[in-house]
């Protein structure tokens, strides 16, 4: 049973990212695409216009947006999941977690392929490979935790309250500029850095700028922490998926 579920998965990943690029007619290129619209906006605004981008602004923009647009995608993809498929919840007897794990592990694909482009411009920007890329696993693995564990809070609640997904997005927005995706965070007050520094977010973010442009080594401690909380977050919200589970097929009724 555990391996024709694996087996699901595994299919039913290959066929949503088949769809997803017949879709468009970029296909492949528009993964790339958006990302790169969203950094020239950014780019614009924050380092030509208002001029508070500063040094190597477009290469800590590019690995932001990057990390960001993964953990948003399988947030917002795996929290409308159970709601966008409660039609064929109530037709076929399938495992609800599936639903979302198969939306989460597409946009994870998705990632790694635009990651190994990011990596590539990168190199040619002079940010070389170094030793501290060995850290990188660990950093993916505590984000894909805590984008999941929120994904799966969302899949649980938001067949019940389907207009719960327009605050959510007005939330993301709101996370994205208080976490340091667009601009850094080093001007902020220091009063006020200790409440950020809360946010897991920027820890993620954090971790991922220091590998990949200062050869840092992530704080292990604060990313330790992090996926502690994520691997409590991910638990309670299959939990509540599970438990909600029988009230699903009778929503789509």
């Amino acid at each position: 049973m555990r391996q024709n579920l694996v087996e699901l998965i595994r299919f039913s990943t290959y066929a949503e990212l088949r769809a997803e690029r017949s879709r468009s007619y970029l296909g492949l290129i528009w993964w790339v695409a958006e990302p790169a619209m969203m950094m020239v906006a950014f780019w614009l605004v924050f380092d030509v216009i208002l001029k508070t981008g500063g040094p190597d602004y477009l290469p800590f923009l590019l690995v932001g947006l990057t990390l960001w647009q993964w953990m948003k995608s399988c947030i917002t993809h795996g929290g409308y999941a159970i709601w966008g498929n409660l039609g064929l919840i109530r037709q076929v007897h399938l495992p609800v977690l599936v639903f979302p794990l198969v939306q989460m592990f597409a946009d994870t694909i998705k990632f790694f392929y635009i990651f190994g482009l990011l990596l590539v411009v990168l190199w040619i920007a002079g940010f070389e490979p170094n030793m501290t890329y060995f850290a990188l696993p660990a950093v993916f693995v505590a984000t894909l935790l805590f984008s999941a564990g929120v994904g799966f809070l969302m899949a649980a609640v938001i067949p019940l309250i389907p207009d719960l997904r327009f605050v959510i997005e007005q939330i993301l927005t709101a996370v994205m500029f208080l976490s340091g995706v667009v601009f850094a965070l080093d001007d902020i007050p220091e009063k006020l850095k200790p409440w950020f520094e809360l946010n897991p977010v920027v820890t993620l973010l954090d971790a991922t700028r220091g590998i990949l442009m200062h050869a840092q080594w992530p704080n292990w401690l604060a990313l330790l922490k992090v996926s502690l909380i994520s691997m409590v977050i991910c638990a309670i919200g299959i939990g509540v998926v599970l438990r909600l589970a029988p009230r699903y097929p009778k929503l789509a009724a």
